[in-house]
């Protein structure tokens, strides 16, 4: 049973630990790529990764805040942003706008709100340790454990790809006006996929350019849409800032507990404690620590409230355009365009389906970088680039490919139990970076005050509570009795698993003891006995 009490180590054999900050102040060696004297990275120097360091962080006379550094430090927040942005959050967005027009907005606004504090916590873990998530999951936990981590955000990572990969392949059917058939299109998203990704050999700044266009694309899109159409902005304001839902049915209360599960990933958590570990940061300094997670801190916050307007767009725009139900019934991401070219035109279609493309290309392109962190820190691999490409893609193309065949009549139930699914993943991430930003021999004064602990594990406990609603209600009724008795099962392994993990590595070794110890103890009492 590991300890959590047992420092962290480098270990040459993973890839982001050459610098880790030590509470004891030790001093490690760095082997990190070179950079130039002006700043920038010598990216074709060395075989380009998304490697720690890679970007340099600029000097500046003041001691205060410097737009400067704050330039040097974007890039990992817009990626990380983007899970915000997939396919399957813009379908949730239209839903909750057609069904209960402005009333799910607060819902939405707080989610985001929760996602940042859980994305800020992966972002300090990544810049006090030098080390993502998943390999400080390698080093903290046992090899039993370890591996049912993984295969768990493997499991979130596949179903989150075959939303994004779905949602592309129905913008490609859009706007080819039917000629391309969802198949196909999951097929080129697959292919293309590669192809953007052969953009980061010109340098990591260019590719999180490319991603920075992509939401710049849905911010133009969705936003010409909510202009054009210009939903009740009283009514907005008043759908988020009035935390109620009146006169709201079943459907519609689900809908608002989908939102959560579709705006917090799970493996989200894991790629932005990895993007950030890309800049160049003195982990010996301590001031330099708070720099980096001030600055941090500024970017995912501007990204994030970004990402927020444009969810926004989407859900006033149907909730003025597309809520008479007796007219659009079962909204979805397949029927909204459709929708949209009946009652605005071929134009508003197009626009639509670019934004849909830009959000499916961007995320399922920032899920292969996912995918590949969460390997290589649970498993320690290190394969060529186009190896791990290949695996990665393969991975979430076989079973995306599959379900186009055989469910794309169907694609608005699959979305749901996608949903369903990622959100019953959800506590494989958010204990793990809770126990470990709280822990002071991973974090030393970095890390989690008392305020903060009892605000995290609050906002877990409401987020884990609520997408187990999510996922019973959606299971209620829909299997035989012999499918609830498996489930039953699963259920139990489930929340042992979870309970095994929301105790703590360190608390569930003093409780392992303590009853080691009592046991002992009883067996010396009835010696006693029996000798006496």
């Amino acid at each position: 049973m590991a300890d959590d009490r047992r420092p962290l180590v480098p270990n040459d054999d993973l890839s982001y630990s050459e610098q880790v900050y030590s509470p004891a102040g030790a001093d490690h060696n760095s082997s990190l790529p070179d950079v130039s004297e002006d700043g920038r990275d010598n990216e074709t120097q060395v075989n380009f990764e998304i490697a720690p360091g890679q970007v340099h962080i600029p000097s500046t006379s003041s001691s205060g805040f410097s737009f400067r550094k704050l330039w040097a430090f974007t890039g990992p927040g817009w990626l990380m942003s983007i899970a915000y942005l997939d396919p399957g959050n813009i379908e949730s967005d239209l839903t909750a706008g057609a069904i209960a027009k402005y009333k799910l907005l607060w819902v939405l606004m707080w989610s985001t709100v929760m996602g940042l504090i859980l994305q800020l916590l992966a972002a300090r873990l990544g810049c006090v340790t030098g080390l993502h998530l998943a390999q400080v999951c390698r080093q903290k936990y046992p090899r039993g454990p370890r591996l049912a981590l993984w295969i768990m955000m493997e499991i979130a990572i596949i179903g989150s790809d075959i939303q994004e990969v779905v949602g592309s392949a129905i913008a490609m059917n859009l706007l080819s006006a039917g000629k391309i058939p969802i198949w196909a299109g999951v097929i080129l998203t697959g292919a293309d996929t590669f192809t953007f990704l052969f953009l980061e050999n010109y340098g990591l700044r260019k590719l999180e350019g490319l991603f920075c266009t992509l939401i710049t694309i849905m911010a133009f899109s969705f936003g010409y849409m909510y202009c054009t159409i210009q939903p009740n902005q009283g009514q907005i304001l008043q759908g988020m800032w009035f935390p109620w839902c009146q006169n709201c049915n079943k459907e519609a209360i689900q809908q608002a507990v989908g939102i959560v599960g579709a705006i917090i990933m799970p493996h989200n958590i894991y790629l932005h404690s990895a993007l950030v570990l890309s800049r160049d940061i003195d982990r010996k300094d301590k001031d330099k620590i708070k720099e980096a997670n001030m600055y941090n801190a500024v970017e995912s916050a501007i990204a994030l409230f970004v990402s927020f307007l444009i969810n926004l767009f989407v859900t006033a725009t149907f909730a003025h355009a597309f809520s008479d139900t007796s007219k659009y019934q079962n909204p979805s991401l397949s029927a909204a365009g459709k929708w949209i070219f009946e009652k605005y035109g071929l134009a508003m279609k197009i626009i639509w389906g670019i934004g849909i493309l830009a959000a499916g290309q961007s995320s399922t392109m920032t899920g292969t970088y996912a995918g590949q962190f969460v390997m290589e820190g649970f498993l320690d691999i290190h394969w060529a680039k186009w190896k791990r490409v290949l695996l990665t893609r393969s991975i979430a193309m076989g079973p995306t490919i599959v379900v186009a065949l055989f469910a794309h009549r169907d694609l608005d139930m699959l979305n749901n139990w996608l949903n369903v699914l990622m959100s019953i993943q959800l506590p494989f991430a958010l204990i793990p970076i809770l126990h470990f930003t709280s822990s002071e021999s991973i974090m030393g004064e970095f890390k989690n005050s008392r305020f903060t602990k009892i605000l995290v594990w609050c906002l877990a406990t409401v987020i884990i509570g609520v997408n187990f609603y999510l996922g019973f209600t959606y299971l209620e009724g829909a299997l035989p009795i012999w499918g609830y008795v498996l489930v039953g099962i699963a259920v139990l392994i489930y929340v042992i698993f979870v309970f095994y993990l929301a105790v703590g590595l360190n608390n569930w070794n003093k409780l392992i003891e303590r009853i080691r110890t009592r046991r002992s103890g009883e067996r010396e009492e009835i010696v006693d006995s029996v000798i006496n």
